[in-house]
């Protein structure tokens, strides 16, 4: 019996070949990434019946769980002849497409080892106006073989999976005021879309992004203690209020990830360069606390005001000391990017620093379902570092704990200049 079932299932992928079944369908929107922005807008929109441009390769990647053979094909529909070159997994095929044809069959791949495959599609050759419509990936066998982004959850799955460190609090530190961290991001890592957040609490985050291109920020935000997308929907006795800022700072409201008050400032920040972050929280005995964020800029030496907000219904100092790394925009999932979080602090109310040497790793939604694998955190001699995008073959177990390998600094700074 058990000889029967072994043959079934060793022969179960073939049988499905054989009929024309695919029963593993991987859509091409939410999974292929291409260089070229027309050919991102034809995958964003999911018009790729518009594809023309033969000189654009279209990645479109998937992870295999195991090691295994899979019958593999293309879901496409053309209006004419076409010609296009497919690889995966070490092998190349050019295969011609007609109007009559649906399915381009590329037989049975070997998938020698557990781990991302890309499959890079080119067009090229044409009789008609485009090379015709990618659809889907298709595969047939075991479907805990292959994971990959459904089309439900196309746009976070796109921005890929975010990535957190949750800091221990030395238990000597009574109720602590401020917080202070530095952060650096490696030469090539600074990818447009990523979002460096340093110093995270229970109300708020504060960080650095990459917008575009030409421009870079701080960003400081606050919550609203009342919980909607929609910050017009907040009402006026739960608003943030702006109590300063930075020259240079702009101000305002945020939503669509919860809502509340928000400050940024354009700042040529770079790579390989340490930046400085310090967040003060107190209450102030009517039910309300501030949070104020300074920046340092090591290279003029300076600490930057970003603004102080005041949170209503709330009566707390500083808690929940995180920090995360995130992807902001769905068509940049496909470039890895990170960074080290080092020399964290806390000081107490009574004035007393402590070096914080603990964390925890965890990481999103997107990562708890198996629709990206692309995620890490941990430590080196310049601190913890955290790792997301880009499809690498790694991957770090959630609420694995670290220790810092790095020696810490206290800041050559004077608290009370910052009161």
């Amino acid at each position: 019996m058990k000889k029967t079932l072994l043959s079934i299932l060793v022969l179960l992928p073939l049988l499905l070949l054989a009929q024309g079944s695919y029963n593993i369908s991987i859509p091409v929107r939410s999974n292929a990434w291409a260089a070229n922005e027309s050919t991102k807008a034809l995958l964003r929109s999911g018009k790729m019946e518009q594809w023309t441009d033969s000189k654009q390769k279209i990645d479109l990647y998937f992870y295999i769980t195991k090691a295994c053979k899979l019958p593999v094909a293309i879901e496409m529909e053309a209006n004419q002849t076409a010609e296009l070159k497919i690889k995966v997994a070490g092998k190349t095929f050019l295969k011609q497409v007609s109007a009559s044809d649906s399915k381009i069959e590329l037989g049975e791949i070997n998938f020698k080892k557990a781990g991302h495959y890309k499959m890079t599609i080119q067009g090229k050759k044409r009789s008609g106006s485009n090379y015709g419509n990618l659809q889907n990936l298709l595969l047939a066998g075991d479907a805990t073989l292959v994971k990959f982004i459904d089309q439900e959850n196309t746009y976070f799955g796109r921005r890929g999976p975010s990535v957190h460190l949750a800091y221990t609090i030395p238990p000597c530190a009574l109720e602590t005021e401020w917080y202070y961290s530095e952060i650096e991001v490696p030469k090539g890592q600074d990818q447009i879309g990523s979002y460096f957040m340093a110093n995270g609490f229970g109300e708020g985050y504060f960080g650095i992004q990459v917008n575009s291109p030409t421009e870079r920020r701080v960003l400081f935000s606050v919550w609203s203690p009342f919980h909607t997308d929609d910050p017009n929907a907040i009402p006026d006795e739960e608003k943030i209020v702006l109590l300063k800022k930075g020259e240079k700072v702009n101000s305002g409201e945020f939503g669509n990830e919860g809502s509340g008050g928000q400050s940024f400032m354009r700042f040529p920040w770079k790579a390989g360069v340490r930046y400085g972050f310090l967040l003060r929280g107190v209450p102030d005995g009517k039910n309300n606390s501030t949070y104020t964020a300074w920046f340092h800029d090591p290279e003029t030496k300076q600490w930057m005001l970003m603004a102080s907000f005041k949170r209503p219904k709330t009566n707390t100092y500083l808690k929940r000391f995180h920090s995360f790394l995130e992807n902001f925009i769905p068509d940049q999932g496909d470039k890895t990017r990170m960074a080290t979080y080092s020399n964290q602090w806390v000081v107490d109310v009574q004035g007393d620093w402590y070096p914080v040497t603990e964390a925890t790793f965890t990481y999103d939604a997107t990562a708890h379902a198996q629709r990206r694998f692309d995620y890490a955190g941990g430590v080196t001699k310049k601190g913890f570092f955290l790792k997301m995008g880009g499809f690498f073959d790694q991957n770090t177990t959630y609420r694995t704990k670290f220790k810092s390998l790095k020696s810490f600094r206290k800041p050559d700074i004077d608290l009370a200049d910052f009161k």
